[in-house]
């Protein structure tokens, strides 16, 4: 007998889940979170998950602690309830930026989560475009890791002329994402070298390669301060660019964010649906809950999830 598909979702990002049940023409599904007086959470499925494939979506945005701890109690009541088997879907991953030891006596905090959910019950991750790629390593469960390039690609294909454009990478790290997406629209790529000054605060050091008169494309894995982005666009316009746009998959938009942008000569910055959308004039929505939808479909039937790629 075929396991029903059941969609549940967390209260961070009830818009993309919404969005991800009804592409796959299926009801959201009924679940509560109550918060009692001492702060302890309250999670409790309203239908049966007996012998279901259950999928969980939940993204890790302010409050990220909140929304963690609902995920692990939302699995483990899932498992508790005799789901056959439950996948943790988790569309921004925040701490995947937390993957190394990189100071003295701090956490690798990105692997502990991947205990914990492993602890709570998680039987695989669906994740979308982590800060580090490696933290896939850090679960013993199956973790199919999304990108977002199909959506952006389409974006600067439809929304800017690509006739006279470069793709640009913010920084060094971010050079292998640039070029997929470079040789993808068939541009150039150019990045750009900088050191980071505080959590809020960074400096260009070099710009490389050639984006005088060009449109430049800035593509990065999340927008967080925008301070590494408008510290970009403004090396970009000094060194001679047209204009600059910039896409992301996850608009995180926290502190001085949407100011910043306001206030940046940058023309339009496009995020996708992976964190809750922000107004601001330059801002566009690129939503992934097609990609998503796909990508569970073919993980309930037991088909390739990586020959979405392809």
């Amino acid at each position: 007998m075929d396991r029903p598909l059941l969609i549940f979702s967390g209260q961070s990002n009830r818009p993309l889940a919404q969005a991800i049940a009804e592409a796959l023409g299926l009801p959201l599904g009924k679940s509560t979170t109550l918060r009692f007086a001492n702060d302890n959470l309250f999670v409790r499925y309203e239908e049966s998950l007996r012998e279901g494939d259950v999928f969980i979506v939940q993204s890790f945005v302010p409050p990220v602690q909140d929304h963690l701890m609902e995920l692990l109690m939302m699995v483990d009541a899932a498992k508790g309830a005799s789901a056959a088997r439950v996948t943790a879907v988790i569309p921004y991953f925040s701490y995947a930026r937390s993957d190394k030891k990189d100071a003295p006596r701090i956490s690798i905090t990105a692997r502990l989560i991947a205990d914990l959910l492993q602890t709570a019950g998680a039987d695989r991750v669906l994740t979308m475009t982590l800060h580090s790629p490696q933290v896939h390593g850090f679960f013993k469960i199956p973790v199919d890791h999304l990108s977002a390039e199909p959506v952006i690609a389409n974006y600067f294909a439809t929304r800017v002329d690509l006739e006279n454009a470069v793709v640009v990478a913010p920084d060094a790290g971010d050079l292998k994402r640039a070029s997929a997406l470079a040789r993808r629209l068939g541009l150039p790529l150019a990045f750009i070298d900088k050191e980071r000054v505080s959590d809020t605060e960074v400096r260009v050091r070099m710009l490389v390669g050639e984006v005088e008169g060009k449109t430049a494309l800035i593509v990065d894995d999340e927008i967080s301060t925008a301070g590494s982005l408008v510290e970009a666009v403004e090396a970009l316009m000094q060194a001679g660019a047209k204009e600059v746009y910039a896409a992301a998959t996850h608009g995180v938009y926290v502190g001085p964010a949407l100011d910043r942008i306001a206030k940046s000569p940058v023309k339009e910055v496009a995020a996708t649906d992976t964190c809750p959308p922000k107004e601001g004039p330059k801002l566009r929505t690129l939503t992934v809950a097609p990609l998503f939808a796909e990508a569970i479909w073919r993980i309930h039937r037991g088909e390739s999830v990586s020959s979405l790629f392809t």
